[in-house]
């Protein structure tokens, strides 16, 4: 009997129950928030449409409890990211949040393992992680999970094949100093950078650059358009529940505490790992030109140096 407990009723987190819930991730999904009112109708709503779902019991409350005896506590809650805004941005206010709910959590579901989606999510995962006292395995963040699948997504267009068949990563930062491993894509097991496709447009330079920039730009132009991203994290998210609740041994680019990677050391960011019912069981080392490798660098760098202004 899994249970996964999400905390934030928002887009985020309700979309993420949403789709846990047609996915029949979880025997049992609760929804926490602080506003009795928008978690009493999100539930409410979701509950009406069990009939055409994998049987699950869906709960929602204003009161940790309801959270008691979770698998795995999947954490949205936070400022939204204004237009215009960087995730960075964020760190402060959403940092101080995690300072209440972390001691909170730890007491009604201590076994739990902690999947941080509030952004800026790498920062959030560090300080959740160091105010936890768990072990690194425990504490993971979704990362760039969603940036690799719009990368996927936007060179399969670009190739006109399946985005299944296109294998590629982003690594670092989930936002702007997060760099495209170019060295390791490849298209049906082909490497990207030495496919060639009678009749197809070849990917130029020009055409890199052009869909990375789009790849590191996505969700400013979605919050412009409407606000929030809520449709795709809820996928990716529910992906990585997958994962831990299958004990599927899935290669994915969640985001956890670094002890030498690659000569980085002390921050959370997103790299390979293999993610189980234990939570990050391992991460994986790539063969990165040295020009990814610097980015890499750059990218620890960037992320460290946010965490060392909230005084971790």
């Amino acid at each position: 009997m899994s249970k996964v407990a999400i905390i934030g009723a928002g887009s985020v987190g309700a979309t993420i129950a949403y789709a846990a819930m047609i996915r029949g991730v979880a025997k049992q999904i609760a929804l926490y928030d602080v506003n009795r009112a928008k978690v009493d109708a999100e539930v409410l709503d979701l509950n009406h449409g069990l009939q055409f779902v994998p049987m699950a019991t869906l709960e929602g409350s204003d009161d940790i409890g309801v959270c008691a005896g979770a698998d795995v506590v999947v954490i949205t809650a936070g400022a939204k990211q204004k237009p215009g805004q960087t995730r960075m941005e964020l760190a402060g206010a959403n940092v101080e949040l995690c300072r209440t709910l972390v001691p909170q959590l730890l007491k009604v579901a201590p076994n739990a393992l902690l999947l941080l989606v509030t952004n800026p999510v790498d920062v959030i995962t560090y300080v959740v992680q160091k105010l936890s006292g768990l072990p690194t395995r425990r504490v993971f963040g979704s990362g760039t999970v969603l940036d690799s699948s719009r990368f996927r997504f936007l060179l399969a267009r670009h190739l006109n094949v399946a985005v299944q068949n296109v294998h590629a990563l982003i690594a670092g930062e989930h936002g702007d100093s997060e760099i495209p491993l170019w060295t390791t894509a490849t298209v049906g097991g082909v490497p990207l950078l030495q496919l060639k496709m009678p009749g197809r447009t070849p990917l130029t330079e020009a055409d890199r650059a052009h869909i990375f920039d789009n790849v590191r730009n996505a969700a400013y132009q979605i919050i412009r358009g409407k606000g929030a991203t809520n449709y795709a994290i809820g996928l990716a998210t529910v992906q990585i529940l997958e994962a831990v609740l299958h004990d599927e041994q899935r290669v994915l680019p969640v985001s956890s505490l670094l002890e030498g990677y690659l000569g980085i050391q002390d921050v959370c960011m997103s790299v390979p790992s293999i993610v189980n019912r234990m939570g990050v069981e391992s991460v994986l080392e790539l063969p990165l030109s040295d020009t990814e490798r610097e980015g890499l660098h750059r990218s620890a760098d960037t992320i460290r140096n946010t965490i060392r202004t909230l005084g971790f």
